[in-house]
C-alpha cells in the first residue's frame, strides 16, 4: 500500500513536464557555473538560456567589460519530460526550483520579459514614425529601460526621440532608439 501512494506522489512532482510540449523550468546551478551549464545543456540538444547583462570594470591600466548573470545560480531551460533527468546530470546543476513540492512551469512571457530586460531580444517589428508625436505615450520594450513608460517630448533625430520618464516621483529626459519604443495605444495617433 505504501508503493501506491507514493506513484502519485512522484508523478506530481513533476506535474508541470509535458511528453510532448516543451515548457521553460529554472535550475539552480553551482555559484559562477551558469555560462558553463547553459553551454554544456546546449550541447546535450537542451535549449538553455541564461539572462546576461555587461558590467564594466576599471583597473589601473585598463578597463575590461564581462558579461555576468542577470540572475545568480540560476539557468532557464526549455524542456520536455525526456529532458528532466539529462539537466539534473549535467555537471553544477544542483536542482531544479520547485514551490513546495511540484515543479512548476514558467510561462513563456516571463522568459520574454527576461530577454527583453537583458537586451537579448531586438523588436522586428515596423514601426510608423508618425506614430511617435510629441505627448504619444510610449513603453521601452528592450535594454536596461524595459517596461517604463513614458511621454514623446521631442524628436532628437532621425530615428532617436527624447522620452520623458516617469519614475520613483522624479522626471528623467533621455534619448532612446525608435526601436526600443512601441506606442502604448497602438490605435491611437498613427497616420
Amino acid at each position: 500500500m505504501a508503493t501506491e501512494a507514493r506513484v502519485p506522489t512522484k508523478s506530481r512532482d513533476i506535474n508541470q513536464l509535458s511528453t510532448t510540449e516543451r515548457r521553460w523550468f529554472a535550475v539552480y546551478t553551482k555559484f559562477k557555473c551558469e555560462k558553463y551549464v547553459t553551454d554544456h545543456l546546449n550541447k546535450k540538444g537542451i535549449e538553455a538560456y541564461v539572462p546576461l547583462v555587461t558590467r564594466t570594470r576599471r583597473y589601473a591600466r585598463k578597463i575590461k567589460q564581462y558579461d555576468v548573470p542577470l540572475i545568480n545560480c540560476y539557468v532557464f531551460v526549455h524542456i520536455v519530460k525526456g529532458q528532466y533527468i539529462p539537466t539534473l546530470e549535467t555537471e553544477y546543476v544542483m536542482k531544479f526550483l520547485r514551490q513546495g513540492k511540484d515543479l512548476l512551469a514558467i510561462p513563456q512571457q516571463e522568459i520574454d520579459l527576461l530577454m527583453r530586460v537583458a537586451g537579448d531580444v531586438e523588436e522586428v517589428t515596423e514601426l510608423n514614425n508618425g506614430a511617435f508625436i510629441p505627448g504619444v505615450e510610449v513603453e521601452v520594450v528592450s535594454g536596461h529601460l524595459t517596461g517604463m513608460r513614458g511621454k514623446i517630448v521631442e524628436r532628437a533625430g532621425k530615428k532617436t526621440f527624447t522620452v520623458e520618464l516617469h519614475s520613483i516621483g522624479f522626471e528623467l529626459r533621455i534619448k532612446i532608439d525608435i526601436h526600443l519604443l512601441k506606442p502604448v495605444h497602438t490605435g491611437l495617433h498613427q497616420n
